[in-house]
């Protein structure tokens, strides 16, 4: 199943700075590109760090913090931020990285978990090619919902349930996918709503199908569900 990938929506002309870069100049390139956050790259263009409004406002609220708190591992990290001349002073790190192959959902899950808002993409040397933000990773649900139904169809009851493309009915609207027909069997009928709903676009799915086999008793060796089949379910 194609997902759309983390390269088809990144910005390639990326605002950098080095290590060395004076905050000022930070501070400057946010405002004239009207960017919230830019990465930090070596002289090999590898990214080491990033640098966020937050860590620009750590910077303004530092002040107080570190003065009860001084001891601690956050307080000598503020502190750092609080006396930063320099990007590579100022900047996050490690830096939270996406590669271009990456799904746009893989890399989202990276954003939510580590709580940030844009991801540098690199190469395999994690030398900077590109950057990803939120918004960029929001395009795929703006997906026409024509397209979203013709995937759904080739990709889940097609290309994989071997299918007929009318053997099923798959309505798509606003993004919601509605899957309704007769299966063989209810394993098909699990495999085509989780395939369904990892369909680049779709919002939700509303799972009218029915099945004609209950095939869930089976033991493992008498199931022999189809190639793709098998293989999706161990993965998912």
């Amino acid at each position: 199943m194609k997902h759309s990938k983390v390269g088809s929506v990144m910005v390639g002309d990326v605002v950098r700075v080095r290590y060395a870069t004076p905050f000022k100049d930070v501070v400057r390139l946010l405002d004239q590109h009207r960017i919230s956050g830019l990465p930090v790259v070596d002289e090999e263009e590898h990214v080491i760090g990033v640098i966020s409004e937050t860590d620009l406002l750590t910077r303004q609220a530092a002040g107080q913090e570190h003065r009860w708190s001084r001891f601690t591992a956050r307080a000598r990290t503020v502190r750092r931020k609080a006396e930063a001349r320099t990007a590579g002073q100022l900047m996050s790190e490690p830096p939270v990285t996406a590669h271009a192959d990456d799904t746009i959902a893989e890399a989202a899950r990276v954003m939510a978990r580590h709580k940030v808002e844009r991801l540098p993409v690199v190469d395999e040397a994690d030398r900077l090619v590109g950057i990803v933000t939120r918004r960029d990773l929001l395009q795929v649900f703006l997906r026409p919902d024509e397209e979203i139904r013709r995937e759904v169809i080739d990709e889940v009851f097609v290309r994989a349930l071997w299918l007929g493309p009318r053997t099923v009915s798959v309505q798509v609207h606003e993004g919601v996918a509605t899957l309704s027909g007769q299966l063989e069997r209810r394993s098909e009928k699990e495999i085509a709503a989780r395939m369904a709903g990892h369909i680049d676009g779709v919002v939700a799915v509303v799972d009218k199908l029915t099945y004609r086999l209950d095939d869930a008793q089976l033991q493992p060796d008498e199931q022999a569900l189809h190639g793709i089949q098998d293989d999706w379910l161990r993965k998912h």
